[in-house]
């Protein structure tokens, strides 16, 4: 009797596995996948740049662990596992396809971000050796597009996982890391490229491009 029990549990889990991985949950998987890869790629090509200015403290290693839990733990779990089933939810049908489309354009954003600013990247406050201001590509209107494309890429995933956790943990704890960390980035690239930047901040616009 209690295998049985035991092999009821594991087939339920198995179910309700099977049952998430498919549809939008799939389309999003796929995403997801070419969306860390991107991240991953440049990771590695600017792993050995020497740092030679930072401003990681405590509060920021926090909100990387809050963002980690919010854009990778927690969809995980809501795809691979039961234990969110809980926070679950529907969603008007029209509401996925909004999402599909919100995370497909950002995917080329993200991507073009990272593209764009080359050598120059790094995931946290720091500044490698030879930064250069980068001011082309997407960077010629928005200071910080690599932020708005992960904005966008949480709302995308909001709109696709019907789950309250796994859908919009990512929108809140991203959204409380650019609140706090874009001042103080920016106070560091005025510290260190002076008036160059301070002109380049009164020319664009933070997230979204400036209205002339």
């Amino acid at each position: 009797m209690e295998w049985d029990c035991v092999d009821a549990h594991c087939a339920r889990i198995q179910y309700i596995v099977l049952m998430r991985i498919h549809g939008w949950n799939l389309f999003f998987l796929v995403t997801f996948i070419v969306y860390v890869t991107i991240r991953g790629l440049y990771d590695h090509q600017t792993k050995g740049n020497e740092t030679v200015i930072t401003r990681v403290d405590g509060r920021e290693r926090a909100l990387l662990v809050g963002v980690g839990v919010g854009s990778l733990l927690l969809p995980l779990l809501y795809l691979f596992t039961p234990w969110l089933a809980f926070a679950d939810y529907r969603l008007p049908e029209f509401v996925p396809w909004c999402g599909a489309v919100t995370v497909v354009g950002t995917l080329w954003l993200f991507w073009r971000s990272h593209a764009d600013l080359g050598q120059n990247w790094s995931i946290s406050l720091e500044l490698r050796k030879g930064h250069q201001l980068v001011k082309h590509g997407v960077y010629a209107s928005v200071r910080h597009p690599m932020y708005a494309a992960i904005l966008l890429w949480n709302i995308g995933q909001a709109l696709l996982l019907e789950n309250w956790l796994a859908g919009w943990s990512a929108l809140v704890t991203f959204a409380a890391l650019c609140i706090l960390r874009i001042p103080r980035e920016e106070q560091m690239m005025c510290s260190y490229f002076g008036d160059a930047y301070r002109d380049y901040m009164r020319k664009t616009g933070r997230i979204l491009p400036r209205i002339r």
